[in-house]
């Protein structure tokens, strides 16, 4: 069970498998088990898998302050360094696209190439303002209303009923969230990487989330427009977390990207 120092934090990661880098980057409110475990065997067969926890997250561990962009990047490229000889394959999802990104802007020495799933470029729009505040005080005033919030646009009605009414009951019986939720929330709400995002020279898969009622599809598109040399597929009718419960899609896109010849990319 790895651990690294970071920045006066210290950071949690998983790493399997054999093989030249890939790395995965959770999102808000998630960890490296929750939203990748079922994915790292997939590719653990010809890839060393690395899973980083960055803080409010897993076993990550630090000293409660205020979150930023340059500490989950610094972080994240940290443990990318430690684990594995790079340059890697970098996946991000959610506010682990955010963080994906500004490694790849940051340390283009680490990032062979990039994919981006569901994420966004910035905050500052009055919808985007609006859902993270709303998420923020039903956290601090009803976790079973912000449960129930989180889960209606995390997911897309297709998916929601297949879960069934038991399967939404033991949601709600789940210990999620993680104590450190709130303070991921704070960041998302303040993200704003676009200068960032012109100096991305990895070539750069964005996968956008049509029926995304968390983080809408037109996040994706920003970053495509920003990436120089960005490729854009957009999932039809997928909500933001409905991957968890099939990443078939998912899987197939990533290996795609990552296994063609760079002439193809």
């Amino acid at each position: 069970m790895p651990f690294l120092p970071v920045r006066d934090t210290d950071v949690h990661y998983e790493a399997e498998g054999q093989g030249p880098g890939l790395v995965l980057v959770h999102g808000t409110g998630g960890d490296a088990d929750k939203v990748f475990g079922n994915v790292v065997h997939h590719f653990s067969a010809t890839r060393t898998v690395v899973r980083p926890n960055f803080s409010g997250s897993g076993q990550t561990t630090d000293d409660g302050t205020e979150l930023t962009v340059d500490l989950i990047t610094d972080q994240v490229a940290a443990v990318t360094r430690q684990a594995v000889r790079g340059p890697v394959d970098l996946l991000g999802f959610s506010l682990g696209a955010v963080a994906a990104a500004a490694v790849a802007a940051t340390h283009p020495e680490l990032v062979r190439r990039l994919i981006l799933v569901g994420g966004w470029a910035h905050s500052t729009a009055p919808r985007d303002r609006f859902y993270f505040e709303t998420w923020r005080k039903l956290l601090d005033t009803d976790r079973e209303l912000f449960k129930r919030f989180s889960t209606l646009t995390g997911f897309g009605p297709a998916t929601l009923n297949a879960f069934g009414h038991q399967g939404l009951a033991h949601s709600l019986a789940d210990e999620w969230p993680p104590p450190g939720i709130g303070r991921q929330i704070d960041l998302g709400a303040k993200v704003d990487i676009r200068d960032l995002l012109p100096k991305i020279t990895a070539p750069t898969l964005v996968i956008g989330l049509a029926g995304d009622n968390m983080i809408p599809v037109d996040g994706s598109r920003q970053l495509h427009a920003a990436i120089p040399g960005s490729r854009l597929v957009e999932i039809e009718d997928e909500g933001h977390m409905d991957w968890f419960a099939d990443p078939t899609r998912l899987i197939d896109l990533t290996r795609a990207f990552i296994d063609a010849p760079d002439a193809t990319v």
